[in-house]
């Protein structure tokens, strides 16, 4: 048995090397546990070189200093003009790498002083033995495709989290450790709940769960996970881990920030894709080109709403070409943050300085949404359709009536006026009036029904037999609105302004539809450049829609390439990065940290993975399983890694502080969200229905009134108030102050891992915001509304319904020491009620406990 066990442990370790596995911070590499003391690229060389080098000496040609290039063998290998080789393989003392790094003068040795950064003695040490060795390059470990490595001899069955358990604990034995015992049955379901649901569990269901436990613990273990993934409030949890890679928000942005009254149609899509289970590549091409899939129904358009969610300026003044060109950029970057995990960003004004991404690369993404429109569409709620066609014979007869007797004068004034439009966008500032018409036709049509840049111009520029009925007559209601600026004359003469006026009037009879955001092919095609120094005003190259060189290619007619061919490039089984990527952040969500803690770069200067090969081996089952990310959660949470205790014994804590090698489960507090939805559930105000448009939860005014003029926050009431926290209207300029407290990510970028912080106004929120003294008051009803009667019993019950445990003896007596001190306080300051606040206050005890904010 000792023999197969170091025999598998090798074999580990030879697959491990193989992939180029680079040590993170905190822990020996397993390779050198096994003897394994040879130096590789991607494990120990590259890091150095990112680090100190690649700045000056990488992939970008235009920063790279000598013509040195170290990023590949070719480069630094080669014979400079200065007759030097910074890399002869086999003989160090000969490479002018090393005579660089050692030199004493401060003006020869590398890195340059002026750059802050020393390359130590250990790190030398290794390029020395690195180049002794024959200096050996590997291609970047992200841009390989994954594979899954025969690991038999490792797992201990064939069951899918075996694997997992069979890779963390052969790591953990190669360090002499042994991991963590499981879990204790209540302390397990509440970790479920959490990670499944978002919410804790309810009392009679942990119960339950512990009681199963005691006679078939992976029954019980199997079925609650089976339960809680079929949960209606699955979908909430994860959606709004999602939201954030889409920097989902209510509001427009900027100092205006006006409201999307239908952002929320995205929202409640994504939460019903997670709810029944879509396939994860099917949930990816539907948001990047769903309204390009045959037949594509209206739910698939709204799917692109997750491009929806940049920024739009609409204040007065705003060149609509630069903001249309900053959001066509954050789609570009939101892309590659959220499914290649790269920052394809840096590549913007220059080629990439540490990856392989020219900035003809970016440009070339950027070229798939660069011919794509904004444009909201009609996609009524239940009943509004019906609403609607009731009254539509009647309103058209009454707008009929207005305009028929001067319709060809109209039609002919209104034509001129789109001349003029169209002549004000082809030759911008020749008419400062003209111009300032056609942007408030660009940013502000539809104000009111949600928000499509451009969408009047598009309109415009449709010609007029291929107008449907609605575009001509909110184009007619602009005109009348915006046209008069050098049609006066004419505008007085036929009475248009009387005209306008009627057909509100009539208008505000009509009963509207929801109109969701969605991306849309440009009616006119645009030719895109590379932008000199990232500046849309200096028009380099001409670029066609494609991808990254040193990834796979998008297929053969480049020159036709869409979105949706983008969409399937993504997913497609060449592609090493977008799998990798997924289960990382699903990994990183589980257990605080991803495999890959940079979850956001998977580049050169990202982290590389503490468990390269069990990365590779959940990424190629994630794919094979068809993408079913619920079986994915399944898969991770039945495993003995994720069912282990929180508890922190001395040997781990001093060889593996940071928990990298999962010899426990981490204990993490809860997200912003999560910690006010557990507050409304364990009081009893918590309302659960799902979807539906955003609502605004009690916080003072002055929040929101003083981040923008004119923002108003419109407090919900009856169960709208306590709705779960992915309903909460997220106002971009100032969001929920709560959530802001506990790390609600920057919404006005894309996030791929939310902070977590730990400061006193934290403390303070917990204790005095009137939503948790609100659920603090509810909570101590539900206490002493039971049938104990006794403090004692009703505090132990406070512990079962916040905490879904028993309570300790001491935790009881302590808890009634308090109770009893606040009766005393309130009946010396003549409260009403002195018992009742005394009860709230001991509740609100329970709502601040450190336990209550964690899962654990």
């Amino acid at each position: 048995m000792e023999v197969n066990l170091r025999n598998a442990t090798r074999q580990l370790v030879l697959v491990l090397a193989a992939l180029g596995v680079v040590a993170a911070p905190g822990f020996v590499r397993l390779a050198d546990a096994a003897d394994d003391t040879t130096p590789r690229f991607n494990r120990d060389i590259r890091p150095i070189l990112s680090e100190h080098c690649f700045k000056c000496h990488g992939f970008d040609p235009k920063q790279r200093k000598a013509g040195l290039r170290l990023d590949e063998r070719a480069g630094a290998t080669m014979k400079l003009e200065s007759g030097e080789i910074a890399i002869v393989a086999g003989n160090a003392d000969a490479s002018e790498l090393l005579r660089r790094l050692n030199h004493t003068d401060p003006d020869e040795r590398m890195p340059p002083q002026d750059t802050g950064k020393v390359v130590s003695p250990e790190e030398i040490t290794l390029l020395r033995q690195w180049i002794e060795s024959g200096a050996e390059f590997e291609p970047h470990w992200a841009f390989v495709a994954p594979r899954k490595t025969n690991i038999s001899e490792i797992v201990e069955t064939e069951e899918p989290a075996a694997a997992i358990d069979g890779l963390i604990r052969a790591r953990l034995r190669a360090q002499k450790l042994e991991p963590n015992p499981p879990a204790k049955p209540l302390p397990l379901f509440r970790r479920l709940s959490l990670d499944l649901t978002g919410l804790p569990p309810v009392p009679g269901d942990a119960r339950a769960f512990a009681e199963q436990f005691a006679t078939d613990p992976e029954g019980a273990i199997t079925t609650a996970i089976d339960d809680l993934l079929e949960s209606p409030h699955f979908g909430e949890k994860w959606a709004r881990w999602w939201l954030d890679s889409a920097h989902y928000a209510d509001s427009a942005g900027y100092s205006t920030d006006y409201e999307r009254p239908h952002a929320w149609r995205y929202r409640d899509w994504v939460v019903n894709a997670f709810n029944r289970n879509q396939p994860f590549d099917r949930f990816t091409v539907e948001q990047i080109a769903g309204d390009l899939l045959p037949n594509s129904t209206v739910d698939q358009k709204i799917a692109t709403g997750f491009f929806r969610h940049t920024l739009s300026n609409r204040e007065g003044g705003a060149d609509l070409q630069e903001f249309r060109v900053k959001k066509v950029k954050d789609r570009t970057r939101t892309l590659g943050a959220t499914w290649l995990g790269l920052t394809v960003e840096c590549a913007e004004c220059h080629d990439h300085k540490f990856d392989p991404i020219t900035q003809r690369d970016f440009y070339q993404l950027y070229a798939f949404f660069d011919n794509s429109d904004e444009i909201n569409i009609n996609a009524p709620l239940q009943g509004e359709a019906e609403a609607r066609t009731a009254k539509f014979d009647d309103y058209r007869k009454k707008r009929a009536a207005l305009i028929d007797p001067i319709h060809d004068e109209l039609e002919k004034l209104q034509a001129e006026w789109e001349r003029r439009m169209l002549q004000a966008e082809a030759n911008p500032g020749q008419d400062f009036k003209r111009d300032r018409a056609l942007e408030l036709l660009g940013i502000l049509w539809g104000a009111g029904q949600g928000e499509g840049q451009l969408e009047g111009i598009r309109i415009v520029k449709t010609p007029l037999a291929e107008r449907s009925e609605e575009q001509r007559q909110r184009l007619l209601e602009f005109f009348l609105d915006r046209g008069s600026l050098g049609l006066e004359e004419e505008f007085k003469r036929l009475k248009l302004a009387e005209l306008k006026t009627a057909l509100l009037e009539i208008d505000a009879e009509l009963p509207k539809v929801s109109r969701p955001a969605t991306l849309t092919p440009a009616l006119i095609s645009r030719e895109t450049f590379v932008h000199v120094r990232g500046d849309f005003r200096a028009p380099g190259d001409a670029v066609n829609p494609g991808t990254p060189g040193a990834l796979h290619k998008v297929g053969d007619n480049v020159l036709a390439s869409t979105r949706l061919d983008l969409a399937q490039w993504i997913v497609a089984g060449e592609n090493p990065l977008t799998a990798r990527v997924i289960v990382n952040r699903i990994w990183e969500q589980l257990f605080g940290s991803g495999i890959v803690e940079t979850t956001d770069d998977f580049g050169a200067q990202g982290r590389a993975p503490s468990h390269p090969e069990l990365l590779d081996w959940l990424a190629v089952d994630f794919v094979e399983s068809g993408w079913n990310l619920k079986l994915l959660l399944h898969t991770i949470l039945s495993s003995k890694t994720y069912q282990q205790s929180c508890d922190v014994r001395t040997e781990l804590a001093e060889h593996d502080p940071g928990n990298l090698l999962l010899g426990r489960h981490p204990r993490l507090r809860l997200s912003a969200e999560l910690i006010r939805d557990s507050a409304l559930a364990v009081s009893g105000l918590l309302d659960p229905k799902l979807g539906g448009p955003s609502v605004f939860p009690p916080q003072p005014e002055s929040v929101s009134a003083e981040g923008s003029y004119g923002n108003k926050w419109k407090l919900s009431e009856g169960g709208d108030r306590y709705r779960r926290g992915v309903y909460t209207f997220l106002q971009r300029i100032s969001p929920y102050a709560q959530f802001q407290t506990f790390d609600l990510p920057n919404v006005n970028r894309t996030c791929t891992r939310r902070g977590r912080s730990n400061t006193p106004l934290q403390a303070l929120t917990l204790l005095n915001d009137p939503v948790f003294v609100e659920a603090a008051g509810a909570l101590s009803k539900r206490m002493t509304e039971g049938k104990e009667s006794e403090p004692e019993q009703i505090i132990r019950r406070g512990f079962w319904l916040s905490l879904s445990r028993v309570a300790e003896p001491r935790e009881v007596q302590r808890l009634e020491t308090f109770r009893q001190q606040q009766v005393q306080l309130f009946e010396n300051e003549k409260a009403a009620n002195p018992e009742e606040s005394a009860w709230a206050a001991t509740a609100s005890v329970l709502l601040n406990l450190d336990e209550f904010i964690t899962k654990e």
